[in-house]
């Protein structure tokens, strides 16, 4: 079974990254075959700032490696440094109708809020497409929001097949685990865009600084509070045993705490439970050469890959065989 997901370097990663998604890539990392991209295309149409884009592929990287993902297990790559699936993209366009992405839930968002939408937003689930087909991806873990790109991914390979053959693998999607809410600081949904992150390796001080800063109601100290409101609660689960879980709700329920003790609890809790996966990271962030020399590797896995599908799609089409083309010998 060949596992992909792909994750894009918009921002440092944070909790709600982790577990709602990258833990559960890493654990399926045992498959046969996985592929993990960071997802830099993507990027573009939101990035555009250069410096910005290159430091956030180097964070999505050494966060990656740093919280297990094993590249003798799965292969780990640059989008961007695997030309195929931009072709391969345009051959799947050829066959996309408008009407299909013009349903997309991320195009008509920005549309129904006056933002104008530029090709790249308007196509982007046909290079997503192309993301998956290109390596004969069977399962694809996402979120339930992103089960809508899974079908476009299948309608886009039908219709081709339909036209040209069975030529592509249709894959099905792993609908990752979110029964574990991550709130934010303000309580609501972690996300980049609501601004209420807490980071996966920032500094103790700043850690601490962020985790104090999360939103409470104004219950006394001396009075019994709702462990199950409470966004320092749920997101200590996140870290603690049932045990320990067990013990900080007494407290909540008893009274006498106040919320900044909470606070320090969850603190020291993430700070521990992170702590191997921070170690490592100043271990790669010390050696960029080896971390190029494992995205570099990663690509050229994918490549090889990629190579045979696309070749299968090019002759599905009537294209000149790659192979034949590389082969030739050509003079001026």
């Amino acid at each position: 079974m060949r596992v992909l997901s792909g994750i894009q370097p918009t921002g440092r990663f944070h909790w709600g990254n982790y577990f709602g998604a990258i833990r559960q890539y890493i654990d399926l990392q045992n498959n046969e075959q996985a592929f993990y991209f960071i997802a830099d295309l993507h990027a573009l149409t939101t990035v555009r700032e250069p410096q910005v884009l290159r430091q956030n592929i180097q964070d999505a990287a050494l966060d990656l490696l740093a919280l297990g993902l094993n590249p003798d297990k799965a292969a780990l790559f640059r989008q961007s440094d695997v030309p195929e699936v931009s072709e391969l993209q345009w051959l799947l366009m050829t066959v996309t109708q408008m009407s299909l992405l013009e349903k997309c839930v991320s195009y008509k968002d920005k549309k129904a809020k006056g933002i104008p939408a530029d090709a790249g937003l308007f196509t982007y689930p046909v290079l997503m497409a192309a993301d998956i087909l290109l390596y004969d991806s069977d399962l694809v873990p996402v979120g339930g929001d992103q089960i809508q790109h899974i079908e476009v991914t299948r309608d886009i390979a039908q219709r081709f097949n339909s036209i040209f053959g069975e030529v592509l693998v249709l894959p099905d999607a792993k609908t990752l685990d979110e029964s574990a809410k991550v709130p934010g600081v303000d309580g609501e949904k972690m996300s980049k865009s609501y601004g209420n992150t807490i980071e996966l390796f920032p500094g103790e001080k700043p850690l601490r600084k962020r985790i104090m800063s999360i939103k409470t109601d104004t219950t006394p100290v001396e009075s019994p509070k709702d462990p199950d409101t409470s966004a320092i609660y749920q997101l200590y689960q996140l870290f603690a045993s049932p045990d320990e879980q067990a013990a900080l709700a007494v407290k909540y329920k008893k009274g006498g705490m106040g919320y900044g003790e909470a606070k320090e609890t969850l603190f020291r809790a993430a700070w521990v439970h992170f702590a191997a996966a921070r170690a490592r990271r100043e271990q790669l962030a010390a050696d960029p050469a080896t971390v190029e020399d494992i995205l570099r590797a990663g690509a050229r896995r994918a490549r090889e890959k990629g190579a045979e599908v696309l070749e299968r799609v090019r002759t599905a089409c009537g294209l000149t065989s790659r192979k034949a083309f590389l082969n030739a010998d050509f003079r001026v």
